[in-house]
């Protein structure tokens, strides 16, 4: 009789488990193949980090094993697959925290091994049956209500009493990640320079709306509604973000501006010096959040002739969108989401336009992307699988970077084939197209540089049908009136809105702390690909994201509102673990090979 897939799973596990509770790292190697990868959010290493292969596990286990003391290694659920290739979800614990983890199998020894912790011993979540009651059923005189007592401890935090953490950024990734912490209870304020909520989703251009689907969008705890449509608009976004905030009980404080951040050796804190309401307040978290979105200042070449010309400038994040262009011509430099939709807008709106393409630019149609590369995971179809968000965020991290790129090379050669029509017209347009440097597309592209595609809305059609112009090649210079390609092309314009991208997140900590902690952090974003804009050497995990960096107490909070949601539970109990004084040994901090 073949062999079950839970029968592999359990003989695998319990091998696991007693080579690891007996400290054997050589019986450990032997369950895994020679080309495997281990993956640990948190649970061994207090650090996200990728083992590739015997020797790193090794390194690892060597290191960790005395303090980690993982035991209890168990199915979750049936395991899938066949004899050969088995996959399951494992349920472990640590001495500290219990764990959850996705195993993969090739005839019998572990390819793939993901593991994460998801709550530390003693110090859970009141939630479910542990829940607070509320109200303490006995009357006594001068009681105070909810309200009273929430107004008193938010008029005392950040004066009389001091944060935790502070967390300087209020949008998407400030608020999962303060709505983990304030769940965690984690005293967190919230530092935001807008005057709502959610301000930094309604001040952009109007037309805006997410390009990724619901499914892929959802924040910590509360999921949208199941009516909420596929890609929301801007404004629609931003207030669910505000009522967010307020259902979520969190310490934000808008109107407020961090001005400068210092790290006091003697006394172990920051001292946060903010400008809230025009009133300056000095606050002195243990931790300091860096959550300013997915990237840095924004990226404006410096043109020859740029300062004489005569109409309007600015970059993408200034573009309000709609109002009357009509009769003006408008240039847009770049040529990626931002570009493309500012694009369309200012068409919309009556404008001539012409849009530059300085490199060649992934295009993946929305319809195809979601079928082919999202709907396993974030879809209807999905969850009618079984497959939750939490288990789809689990499953895209179950596959190491070395080996995203094969899994995903085939998906975009599908939707070449699929779209064959569609991007032969925008070539016949003269558009420049690429599937990324080893055709491994969108995700990629996103992770390894964070730019570098579009997916498309609608504006490609503007192209192939030439309403939005295109120009191809590398800008010349300015004059007073047009923007002059390297090739002598003149194209005349009343404005010019530069779509040329966001410099690295560390820059903002030149300016709020200082230039020598910005490069003693390093280059946030992409792991070492050696692929444009993410230079070697290879490192295997996101620089600096959710995970300790080079400089004690500080640490970088971003990406996208999958990624925010996800990676934000395991910032949040790293935090927790040091409010509570345990020890969190940090495995092998990644070294800084990249400054600004």
């Amino acid at each position: 009789m073949p062999e079950t897939p839970n029968g592999v799973v359990g003989a695998w596990l319990a091998q696991f488990d007693e080579a690891l509770r007996s400290h054997n790292t050589d019986d450990v190697l032997e369950l895994f193949d020679d080309d495997s990868y281990w993956r640990d959010f948190v649970s061994f290493t207090w650090n996200l980090k990728t083992l590739e292969g015997k020797e790193d596990i090794r390194r690892m286990l060597d290191a960790t094993l005395d303090d980690v003391q993982p035991s209890n290694w168990t199915l979750a659920e049936d395991a899938t697959g066949d004899a050969a290739n088995t996959e399951a979800w494992v349920n472990f614990e640590t001495a500290q925290a219990r764990g959850y983890a996705h195993l993969r199998l090739r005839n019998g020894k572990c390819w793939t091994l993901l593991t994460t912790m998801q709550e530390l011993k003693g110090f859970e979540e009141k939630k479910g049956a542990n829940r607070e009651k509320g109200v303490a059923h006995q009357i006594t005189k001068g009681r105070k209500s909810w309200l009273e007592l929430k107004e008193e401890q938010e008029a005392r935090l950040g004066y009389e009493d001091q944060p935790y953490t502070v967390i300087i950024g209020g949008g998407q990734g400030g608020i999962g990640l303060g709505a983990r912490l304030r769940r965690l209870g984690v005293p967190t304020i919230i530092i935001e320079k807008n005057d709502r909520p959610g301000d930094s989703w309604r001040n952009r251009y109007k037309s805006l709306h997410l390009h990724d689907p619901v499914w892929y969008d959802h924040l910590p705890y509360i999921k949208f509604p199941d009516d909420w449509p596929v890609f929301a608009a801007k404004d629609k976004i931003g207030d669910w973000l505000e009522n967010y905030t307020r259902i979520m009980e969190l310490n934000y404080w808008s109107k407020t501006e961090c001005t400068n951040a210092r790290f006091d050796e003697a006394s172990q804190e920051w001292l946060v010096e903010v400008v809230r309401d025009g009133e300056p307040v000095t606050l002195r978290p243990k931790q300091l959040v860096f959550a300013l979105g997915v990237s840095g200042y924004p990226s404006v070449p410096a043109f020859d002739g740029a300062e004489s010309f005569l109409g309007e400038q600015y970059h993408s994040s200034k573009h309000p969108g709609g109002g009357d262009w009509t009769g003006k011509k408008a240039v847009v430099i770049g040529s990626n989401n931002s570009a493309h939709d500012i694009c369309a807008d200012l068409w919309e709106h009556g404008a001539d336009v012409t849009m530059v393409q300085r490199s060649s630019t992934h295009i993946a149609r929305s319809e195809s992307l979601m079928d082919l590369a999202l709907g396993g995971l974030y879809s209807e179809e999905a969850l009618a699988n079984g497959v939750t968000t939490e288990k789809a965020d689990l499953l895209f991290a179950s596959l190491p970077y070395r080996i995203l790129p094969e899994a995903q090379i085939p998906v975009y050669a599908e939707m070449a084939e699929r779209d064959a029509e569609f991007y032969s017209q925008l070539e016949a347009a003269g558009f420049e197209l690429d599937f990324g440097v080893d055709g491994s597309g969108l995700f990629l592209k996103y992770l390894r540089r964070g730019s570098g595609y579009y997916i498309d809305v609608g504006a490609s059609q503007l192209i192939i049908d030439g309403r939005v112009k295109l120009a191809s090649g590398e800008v010349g210079k300015i004059s007073g009136n047009a923007v002059v390609m390297a090739n002598g092309m003149e194209l005349e314009a009343d404005a010019i809105i530069y779509a040329t991208g966001y410099g690295s997140m560390n820059g903002w900590l030149a300016d709020l702390v200082s230039p020598e902690v910005a490069d003693a952090v390093g280059k946030c974003w992409g792991f070492g690909s050696d692929t444009p804009k993410d230079p070697g050497p290879w490192e295997g995990e996101l620089r600096n994201m959710w995970k300790p960096t080079n400089v004690d107490n500080l640490w970088i909070h971003g990406g996208n509102l999958h990624q925010s949601r996800h990676y934000s539970n395991y910032l949040a109990l790293q935090l927790k673990a040091r409010m509570e004084g345990l020890p969190t040994p940090v495995f092998e901090r990644q070294p800084t090979h990249h400054t600004r």
